[in-house]
């Protein structure tokens, strides 16, 4: 028997997150799934049979359509695009911004200039804000200058509070700072991304936390060692539909990848090359200084990375990697953010920065790059954003999108400036001004 694998919307209609059923197609599938769970009618296909809009499947590791066979040992995925505020182009937006001085949450017309609905943990970096889209649920890593790190959670219409994401006492270290938070494809499962660099996971939409054990005691990381930002996990790249499969990003250790839900660990670093290592010391490193990683939600397979000198990509799950910065149109191939459009894996953006020496905008010009064919060529997305004395620097998790379409892009720089498009980046408005130094963005 097919089994259909539910991302975690359709499997609290269902009951389940998987499914055995007898069927010769996708088509035949997704009739036989509503059959056998009427909650699931209209979620998937519309009233025309065909479809959704923003709904994919996916046959093994193949993006498949209604036609495709299915055989008896056949897994098909449902995967729900990326969706967010504004998704008709227009509407309102919702932006977290983590700040040196607290939380800012930002809003007003998609497209136009914010304001600032509410603050929080004033006095304080807040390093990293999420929100859950399944649920609601808001999440900020924060950290006092005397007192610490700690993630906070929030409930809709609730008040902040303090989760249980901590080391455990045999594992000898206290946690330094909360970098990434992301969802799960089960129900209730998030991950966490932490310095020093660990992995933690919660089932219960953020409230207590574990930490993954297989990486952290996986052979040779007694040899990690961090980049300037210190030793962080700070990329969690989950498969859409597949819960069983995650990549992360380490600085300064490369990607990891697992196909068993975090048991087991492989490393992908196969053409990234340290240029900062002396070449004849590069083959024996594991120094390979990962910025950002991004996986392509419609080619699961396709990851972006942002080396320490480089933009990658790879086809191969994050095994081996393509140097694309050659020639492509870059004016420099160091940086720090990168994001993938959630319906075009051909689309990627980057912004880059000069070098590691001068970690500002070349020219000082504020420009946001994009490639539509994988990385061959990268042009410039510049409509509206300061061309002269705009020394500017924007960090690793400073760069959001909302989902929408067109797509709607958000970053923020450590001068306290908040830079929006509405329109895919082909024009920019200065959302904000004056805050505190920028540390993360994500639309809520």
């Amino acid at each position: 028997m097919a089994v259909v694998h539910l991302p975690s919307q359709l499997a609290s209609r269902a009951g389940a997150a998987e499914v055995a059923l007898t069927a010769a197609s996708v088509r035949e599938a997704l009739h036989a799934l509503v059959d056998a769970h009427p909650p699931l009618d209209g979620w998937v296909t519309d009233e025309k049979g065909g479809l959704r809009q923003h709904v994919s499947v996916f046959v093994n590791d193949r993006q498949a359509d209604l036609d495709t066979p299915l055989g008896d040992d056949d897994r098909l995925y449902v995967v729900p695009a990326i969706s967010g505020g504004g998704g008709n182009g227009s509407g309102e937006v919702r932006v977290l911004v983590g700040t040196r001085k607290g939380l800012f949450v930002l809003a007003g017309p998609r497209g136009g200039e914010l304001s600032v609905a509410e603050r929080w943990f004033e006095g304080q970096n807040a390093d990293f804000a999420t929100v859950d889209r399944r649920t609601g649920v808001e999440l900020a890593g924060v950290s006092h200058g005397q007192y610490g790190p700690r993630l906070m959670r929030r409930e809709p219409g609730g008040e902040w509070e303090q989760a249980d994401l901590a080391f455990p006492e045999d594992a000898g270290e206290v946690l330094e700072r909360v970098w990434s938070v992301e969802p799960g494809e089960l129900p209730g499962q998030l991950w966490a991304g932490v310095s020093p660099a660990a992995l933690f996971e919660s089932r219960d939409d953020g409230r207590t936390w574990k930490l993954n054990r297989a990486l952290w005691t996986v052979p040779g990381r007694e040899e990690w060692s961090g980049g300037a930002g210190g030793l962080c996990l700070h990329s969690i790249c989950p498969w859409p539909g597949r819960p069983e499969r995650l990549a992360v990003g380490v600085s300064a250790a490369g990607v990891w990848r697992t196909e068993d839900g975090g048991e087991s660990w492989a490393w992908g670093v196969d053409g990234l090359v340290p240029r900062y290592i002396p070449e004849e010391a590069r083959a024996e490193t594991t120094m390979f200084c990962v910025h950002h990683v991004e996986r392509c939600p419609e080619r699961p397979q396709r990851l972006y990375l942002q080396f320490h000198g480089g933009v990658y990509r790879s086809d191969d799950e994050g095994a081996s990697w393509v140097d694309l910065h050659t020639d492509s149109g870059l004016p420099a191939d160091f940086g720090f953010p990168l994001l993938t459009d959630p319906r075009d894996p051909e689309r990627a953006y980057v912004i880059p920065l000069v070098a590691d020496v001068d970690r500002v905008t070349p020219e000082g010009k504020l420009r946001v790059y994009t490639t539509d064919n994988a990385g061959e060529e990268w042009q410039p997305l510049a409509g509206g954003l300061p061309q002269q004395g705009a020394w500017l620097t924007v960090l690793r998790q400073a760069f959001a999108h909302d989902g929408g379409s067109p797509l709607g892009l958000y970053f923020g720089a450590t001068s306290g400036e908040l830079f929006a498009s509405a329109d895919g980046g082909e024009s920019w408005v200065t959302a904000a001004r004056r805050l505190p130094p920028v540390l993360s963005v994500r639309c809520g």
